[in-house]
């Protein structure tokens, strides 16, 4: 596990989604961009992100040449772009500013920060690394949500399988929105309710 000084540095030197997927390739970017198009917040999933009450940074291991990270980190930059955090207060130490702030790495260039986190024996993507405010640990999850292996069980474990990258039927899409958005509200809880914060904010 990192420091609180090594998260904010690596996450000082994180891209945002738009750079972030300017580095795919041509024929990656395609699918990003259509996934993306296709990603989309209900008004109140829209309304519960911009009810955070502290900020929160969010960092997700990731490779542009990734198909879960092509149909799951447009979801991170929805909730994003619902409440988004000024960038610059992750330059002074416990800037109190609410939002949220979701920044990429790429797994494979970020090698030796990413190597402790492990799932499953491996270093598996999309992995994100909830950090508060001063950015101490939250909490860590990968790589895909309940639903998503669900139906990825069936499809596989199932009598046929699909063709590599058939899209993911729209109700399974809304529920991996869901099941994601669920985690960074539980991280939201965390941070309102940490003794530590409240303490710190006097509230």
């Amino acid at each position: 596990m990192h420091s609180p000084e090594a998260f904010r540095a690596v996450f000082s030197q994180a891209a945002a989604y738009p750079q972030y997927i300017a580095t795919a390739k041509p024929h990656e970017l395609a699918n990003w961009q259509k996934s993306y198009a296709t990603t989309k917040l209900s008004e109140p999933q829209d309304q519960l992100v911009r009810s955070f009450t502290r900020r929160i940074n969010a960092l997700v291991i990731s490779g542009t040449w990734c198909g879960d990270c092509v149909q799951q980190c447009p979801i991170f930059a929805r909730i994003a772009e619902a409440f988004p955090a000024p960038a610059n207060s992750t330059d002074s130490p416990g800037t109190n500013s609410h939002g949220v702030d979701v920044r990429f790495i790429d797994r494979d260039i970020h090698a030796q920060f990413v190597a402790p986190y492990k799932i499953c024996g491996g270093q598996r993507v999309p992995t994100v690394i909830w950090l508060n405010e001063d950015f101490d640990f939250m909490a860590l999850m990968g790589d895909r949500p309940l639903t998503r292996y669900r139906g990825m069980a069936a499809r596989q474990l199932g009598p046929s399988c699909p063709l590599p990258g058939a899209p993911i039927p729209p109700d399974e899409r809304a529920a991996v929105v869901a099941e994601w958005l669920g985690e960074f509200e539980r991280v939201a809880l965390m941070c309102r309710l940490s003794a530590k914060l409240r303490e710190k904010h006097a509230d």
